[in-house]
């Protein structure tokens, strides 16, 4: 359910059976009639202390990246983080009202792990807000990208919940289609690779991807994954289906 305030260009949900809610563009100050959303979630928990800046330049990265593409007028980001509970960077907005700063600092570390609880909030947020889109008209699909370096040990929710809100967002009428990805960070040292490859599998992403060390090339590299993909995805916006993702 929506809240309004009246001056503000955002408007503010919540999210049956869940804690947390989201924010997003109000429709009346959209002025594309079709939209392409992509929420980026990332762990923040104690274990992803000393790479946090470089995911803040994965988000930054995504972001200009998606300026220069043809379809830059139709996408629209929501930047979430997690670690025992789930804080929304920003809200879906379109690509004109992020500013370049708008990562910088974003990501504070913090303790546990509510892998559950984020990857529903994204997939659930987005199923949402894509409805009251396309109710009013407008044509949608998402991109929904999880990364993070460790094992759920803090969620409310459970891996069924999350298994039932992505299967929800594919076999739903609000999002023409919807591609997931969950991306493993820092899984060599960790040894959570194999865990997060079942979770995936268990849960109905489209893809998991494993990225075995958390440095600056690595971490660059997935910023054009994810940047390539959301174009791939956008693209296809009209044409019934899903784009195909070339993992890094």
């Amino acid at each position: 359910m929506p809240i309004f305030d009246p001056n503000s260009r955002v408007a503010h949900f919540t999210l049956a059976g869940s804690a947390y809610g989201f924010s997003g563009t109000r429709l009346g100050a959209l002025g594309a009639s079709e939209w392409t959303l992509v929420s980026i979630v990332a762990d923040v928990s104690g274990s992803v202390s000393g790479f946090e800046r470089d995911i803040e330049g994965v988000m930054r990265s995504v972001a200009e990246a998606c300026r220069l593409s043809p379809r830059a007028d139709h996408l629209m980001l929501r930047a979430v983080s997690f670690d025992n509970r789930v804080n929304e960077v920003h809200g879906f907005k379109p690509l004109s009202d992020i500013g370049p700063r708008d990562y910088d600092d974003a990501l504070a570390i913090g303790g546990a792990t509510a892998l559950y609880d984020a990857a529903h909030n994204a997939v659930t947020a987005m199923t949402t807000y894509a409805d009251g889109l396309t109710r009013a008209g407008m044509a949608v699909n998402g991109l929904v990208v999880v990364i993070t370096d460790g094992e759920d040990n803090a969620s409310t929710l459970d891996a069924k919940a999350l298994s039932r809100a992505v299967a929800e967002a594919v076999s739903g009428e609000a999002l023409e289609s919807v591609v997931t990805v969950l991306v493993g960070v820092n899984t060599a040292s960790s040894g959570v690779g194999a865990y997060l490859m079942q979770l995936s599998a268990a849960a109905g992403f489209d893809h998991y991807v494993d990225l075995a060390r958390a440095d600056a090339k690595t971490l660059a590299g997935l910023a054009d994954f994810v940047s390539r993909s959301i174009y791939a995805q956008s693209i296809c916006l009209g044409t019934g289906g899903p784009s195909r993702l070339q993992t890094p």
